[in-house]
């Protein structure tokens, strides 16, 4: 049976990774740095408008916000990283929570794929290519979702794709895929992507 996005309902906010939970369900973390649209594309892939939170202050929450799918499946919405205003005291809370969910997350194991996000007006960021130098050593499977596309026009988007697609850190045949909050652009591949690591048939 196909996933039944509209039952989904964010479980738990944990500020600690005790609070991680142990539902035996497969797990798909969103990372990237503040402002980078995590909480735009989640709401895009549930069909919500406000189920995760669009913060008006990027870098203010630190906890792992855990949505559950239908019962089959975790979407994970890791603290965004790169926020310069943030606190000493807040950077290694952030530090500690996101590294507990690799290191101290107690379904680990259930961690099928990483959605890392980038934003195609930027590119790598120094933060970016840390994470993703992370999960290569780490042997996590991952795939790209290059967010704000609708913000470039057709030439800023071929550079930039070209750019992402010849970066030395991102893995050869590492899906690469375009997306817009606003337009609804790669909702499906997306979910193709986290559906294919998921052993899940698509949505709808």
């Amino acid at each position: 049976m196909a996933l039944q996005t509209q039952n989904s309902q964010l479980q738990i906010s944990a500020g600690l990774s005790k609070q991680f939970p142990t539902n035996p369900i497969p797990q798909v973390a969103f990372s990237g740095r503040s402002n980078v649209g995590k909480s735009s594309l989640l709401n895009t892939l549930l069909g919500r408008k406000s189920l995760a939170r669009v913060s008006g202050a990027p870098g203010k929450t630190i906890t792992v916000n855990f949505y559950n799918v239908d019962k089959k499946l975790f979407l994970v919405d890791l603290p965004g990283y790169g926020f310069a205003a943030r606190k000493p005291e807040d950077k290694a809370k952030w530090s500690a929570l996101t590294d507990g969910y690799f290191t101290n997350n107690p379904n680990v194991d259930l961690l099928c794929l990483v959605l890392q996000l980038v934003d195609s007006r930027v590119g790598l960021t120094r933060d970016d290519e840390m994470m993703v130098d992370f999960l290569n050593q780490s042997e996590i499977p991952y795939a790209i979702v290059a967010t704000k596309v609708d913000k470039l026009n057709k030439t800023e988007r071929e550079k930039s794709f070209a750019a992402l697609a010849s970066h030395p850190l991102i893995a050869e045949g590492t899906p690469i895929i375009p997306f817009s909050a606003l337009k609804g652009e790669g909702k499906s591949e997306v979910w193709k992507v986290i559906c294919a690591h998921a052993d899940l048939p698509t949505p709808n």
